[in-house]
């Protein structure tokens, strides 16, 4: 699949098959997300595979918009290793930045995932600090949630020009 092929076709799945992730895909889905620019290429990024059924089970109780990590095989907590920053606050960007990557590497490897939003969420934030052990300088920034799609969503073309401003507003 080519990259604009895979930007316009990925959507954000929710209902997973049954069957794990290849060990070799999930490197590779992790190789993907750790070639994103960062500020600095300061590279401020953890990630946190999760396969342990009774965490993905616990996660819905403080993500409310987890839930489907339930019945997925996998999620990956993307966190920001505040030690590593070389511009503070740029964190935000350079993981967000490497939770694209995954995703689209996911996507092209045949799997499905969904990215849930954990910071700023203070109750989330504490919930996965607290589930998975986190020391205090990595910060969760999202979880993708991952498996074997059982959904195919749309893909709409999203293009508006009416979104687009050139030059002042």
């Amino acid at each position: 699949m080519d990259l604009l092929e895979a930007l316009r076709t990925r959507r954000s799945i929710r209902k997973y098959a049954p069957g794990d992730v290849d060990p070799q895909a999930i490197e590779t889905i992790l190789r993907a997300a750790m070639m994103a620019p960062s500020a600095g290429n300061a590279q401020p990024w953890r990630f946190v595979v999760v396969d342990d059924r009774a965490l993905l089970d616990a996660i819905p109780a403080f993500s409310p918009y987890a839930a489907m990590a339930r019945h997925a095989p996998l999620g990956v907590l993307i966190c920001g290793d505040l030690s590593l920053e070389k511009y503070p606050g740029y964190w935000v960007q350079d993981c967000s930045a490497a939770m694209q990557n995954l995703l689209l590497a996911t996507h092209a490897l045949g799997y499905g995932a969904v990215w849930t939003g954990v910071y700023p969420m203070p109750d989330r934030v504490r919930g996965f600090k607290e589930l998975l052990d986190l020391p205090h300088h990595l910060i969760p920034l999202g979880f993708a949630v991952i498996g074997r799609p059982d959904q195919s969503p749309a893909h709409p073309d999203r293009y508006d020009p009416a979104k687009i401003i050139r030059n002042k507003g």
